[in-house]
């Protein structure tokens, strides 16, 4: 039945039914605000068998081809929430040692993975060289998708998905990185550092101690990552944008104490959790 469905391009019907349960994004939320819910796709066994063989081939393409972004630890082998960190904590070390301060700036998205357009993805996933049956396949495998809610046993009517990529499922993670792949060259263009954990994006740049705003790189940066977002039908989560500025504390009390960027209003924080560490301004964890 695998082999069939990949030969052919297919993905029955079957398999596209999904049973979404609203998963609290973290303990002690309000359950009664529906923003802090996660919808977790459970899908039937057979497709997330299926999806398993497609998504080794596809990050063997990926691989092979060298069209992983390089900062990007999500969901790939051998990397990890750990590698990135790993990178970020160590260029932020070295920049301390020569006296500057480091500007680290979180973003996060509203809704990423349910907001992705299928007719983008498909042209990216063209773009990165699927063809033939493969790109049928994955055209097949996000088209036509169903779903019902269910909740404490009760169960709602059937609908149609018409955008996004299932959480929960096997493949839907690996074509979201797929999906913000030009992201990274964004980012580049203005000479700052980055590295994403799927959707969570740490953007990162060093400013000398006695220099008392953003730098304008930082700022033109996020407007044009926002530019992006909005013609890619994604959206930064503006409350949830963090800057936290590290250094030695007589230096990074020099700086401005809250800052407009581009529309954010961000009062730099005294303590961030990044990737699920807790970092202070002067990356000492003793919070952790």
């Amino acid at each position: 039945m695998i082999n069939c469905s990949l030969a052919s391009g297919v993905v029955p019907a079957d398999l596209k039914m999904a049973a979404v349960t609203p998963i609290l994004k973290k303990s002690g939320l309000d359950h009664l605000n529906m923003g802090n819910y996660r919808p977790i796709s459970n899908l039937p066994f057979l497709s997330k068998v299926l999806e398993r063989v497609v998504a080794s081939q596809l990050r063997s393409h990926l691989d092979i081809n060298g069209l992983f972004e390089p900062f990007q630890s999500g969901f790939r082998p051998a990397h990890s929430t750990e590698t990135a960190l790993l990178r970020v904590v160590n260029d932020i070390l070295l920049s301390m040692d020569a006296g500057l301060i480091n500007i680290l700036m979180l973003l996060d998205l509203s809704a990423a993975f349910d907001t992705v357009c299928h007719e983008i993805l498909i042209s990216r996933l063209s773009d990165i060289g699927i063809t033939g049956s493969a790109l049928s396949w994955l055209i097949s495998y996000i088209s036509d998708r169903k779903y019902y809610i269910t909740i404490q046993g009760f169960r709602s009517a059937t609908a149609s998905l018409t955008q996004g990529v299932p959480q929960g499922s096997v493949l839907g993670p690996l074509l979201f990185i797929i999906y913000i792949y030009p992201l990274g060259d964004i980012i580049r263009r203005h000479g700052l550092q980055f590295h994403c954990y799927a959707d969570d994006i740490q953007i990162y740049l060093t400013t000398s101690s006695d220099r008392l705003s953003l730098p304008d790189s930082l700022t033109e940066c996020i407007r044009d990552i926002k530019k992006w977002m909005s013609l890619n039908f994604l959206k930064l989560n503006d409350n949830k944008t963090e800057i936290l500025l590290i250094g030695s504390t007589a230096s990074a009390k020099r700086i401005d104490q809250s800052f407009d960027v581009d529309g954010i209003h961000v009062k730099p924080s005294s303590l961030i959790r990044n990737l699920g560490v807790l970092f202070d301004s002067t990356l000492s964890f003793g919070s952790h």
